[in-house]
């Protein structure tokens, strides 16, 4: 292939440079940046009383929600607005943090006093210093490993002042704080990677190389392999590829697990639509992100050890391209998918439902945790336009078929404030992708696209518990908004890390409810 590539390019830069954290009942010395929160009404702080709000509001401060001045000295002073009431809740602070964070751009050590906002609220420190930490991270992250004369300044330490009462709680709120700032990064990285610098053959490589180092077993599959489990889905879509496809698994296994999760995620490592071919605008280029589902799964995965997790989890990765050329899927051509399903192709830009099939149903099979099938299985996808247009960039879709699912989903959403929302899984639609020449199409009707999309691949489950999140909207950030910086958002890593930490199996959460 006539393209240069640096041999030695690593698509996961970030787990080189992490960032050091220390708490402290005592102000911090040699911080180059400090933040002090300031809401829009009551008293100033003590140290800004004497400047007074009008002189502030002369400025163009006037202490609303995450606004920030910088007051010059030694250290710099970064004035954080919190709007009209104090800081109420972690996903609040963790905005107000990453809002400092940003103003203190050019500072490699910044400290953070949570003193008055512990003090505010009954809050438990830990989970205070683990916003805090999230919030700092995550707005600093920058992906440069491409530029030759990066001008990033690297966060090298947040400095974090509680009470005396309060440094022993805070350990266990750095340690996760850390460990779940890391996995978005890397799920970051891995989106914000140009798709020839990570073809799904150097995915699996690269996954092969430091998932061990996460307590992960880790299974690679090539083409060949492919053909032979008989995963048409993934087939039919990489068949207009010069790249090879793969397919990843991995396993995460505790001694004694008490359930058993399997993630699937969607790795179309770029998406050109195939014969149905996208427009050539500003948004193809978006297209890397494709893989991000795949990204989400394995980010989170690295997570598993470090936070615990006391159940069985195997994530299955669905990888290849999606290109179009003389030996690419045809519109009308039907795929075999694994277990024997047939399915029409009637859109072959409607190709992360075909490789996510042959991953559920792998998942559906799989009986080594046990001797029996997964207790859960929730797939993770950049699928659809219509969830885009339903929910916006903020909000991604979830859909399940199992209520306990849904809300331990929602739980995990709500702790990371990474918003779903869930959209009926209504089977009244089922029709629209009825085949006249196989037993299911990949397309239904004009409407409704990301319930249909959800309700193909409920086709698969084969009744095991199941979750869908549809995260085509929230996959990007096409400007730097608070903790999630320009580019890769990385969603959905976070949100799986605290899902399999609480996961419960729905048939033990249904009788706990039942007794």
């Amino acid at each position: 292939m006539s393209v240069v590539i640096d041999p030695a390019f690593n698509p996961a830069p970030s787990l080189e440079r992490m960032t050091g954290v220390s708490v402290s009942s005592t102000p911090a010395e040699g911080a180059e940046a400090r933040a002090l929160f300031v809401a829009s009404e009551g008293e100033l702080p003590t140290d800004i009383a004497e400047i007074g709000r009008e002189a502030l509001a002369a400025a163009g401060f006037t202490g609303a929600a995450n606004q920030t001045m910088l007051l010059p000295g030694a250290p710099l002073t970064v004035l954080v607005g919190t709007g009209a009431t104090p800081i109420e809740n972690p996903a609040q602070l963790r905005d107000a943090v990453a809002a400092f964070a940003r103003g203190a751009r050019e500072a490699g050590r910044i400290a953070v006093d949570l003193t008055g906002v512990l003090a505010e609220r009954d809050w438990d420190a830990d989970v205070a210093v683990q916003a805090a930490i999230e919030g700092a991270i995550l707005a600093r992250y920058r992906f440069d490993a491409l530029k030759s004369d990066a001008k990033t300044v690297v966060l090298d330490e947040l400095m974090i002042q509680l009470l005396e009462e309060d440094l022993e709680d805070a350990e266990y709120g750095v340690e996760r704080g850390l460990i779940l700032a890391r996995t978005a990064e890397l799920a970051r990285d891995l989106g914000n990677t140009p798709p020839r610098h990570l073809s799904a053959e150097k995915f699996g490589e690269l996954v092969a190389a430091i998932g061990p180092e996460f307590g992960l077993d880790v299974d690679v599959y090539d083409r060949e392999q492919i053909m032979e489990m008989g995963l048409g889905g993934l087939l039919g879509v990489n068949a207009g590829s010069v790249e090879e496809p793969r397919m990843i698994k991995l396993s995460y296994r505790p001694a004694d697990p008490e359930g058993h999760l399997a993630l699937i995620g969607k790795g179309i490592m770029y998406d050109s639509g195939g014969i149905s071919l996208k427009p050539s605008n500003a948004m193809h280029a978006a297209m890397k992100f494709d893989m991000m589902g795949a990204g989400a799964v394995f980010a989170s995965m690295t997570a598993l050890a470090d936070l615990g997790v006391e159940s069985a989890v195997t994530g299955w990765l669905m990888c290849t391209d999606n290109m179009p050329s003389g030996s690419a899927t045809k519109l009308g051509d039907v795929l075999t998918i694994r277990g024997g399903k047939t399915v029409e192709v009637k859109n072959t830009d409607a190709e992360g439902r075909l490789v996510l099939a042959d991953g559920i149903v792998l998942a559906t099979e799989d009986v080594t945790v046990n001797e029996r099938r997964p207790d859960a299985i929730v797939d993770i996808a950049t699928l659809t336009g219509a969830a885009m247009g339903a929910l916006g960039l903020r909000t991604a879709a979830m859909l399940a078929n199992d209520d306990i699912i849904a809300e331990q989903l929602e739980a995990a959403a709500e702790s990371t404030d990474e918003n779903i929302w869930r959209l009926p899984l209504d089977r009244r639609y089922r029709d629209q992708l009825k085949s006249n020449v196989a037993d299911i199409s990949n397309m239904g009707g004009s409407y409704g696209g990301a319930i249909l999309a959800g309700l193909f691949l409920d086709d698969f489950v084969d009744g095991t518990p199941w979750g869908h999140l549809d995260i085509a909207g929230t996959m990007q950030s096409e400007s730097d908004d608070l903790w999630r910086s320009v580019g890769s958002t990385g969603f959905g890593a976070r949100l799986l890390a605290e899902f399999a930490e609480n996961f419960v199996a729905p048939a033990e959460a249904a009788q706990e409810d039942a007794e």
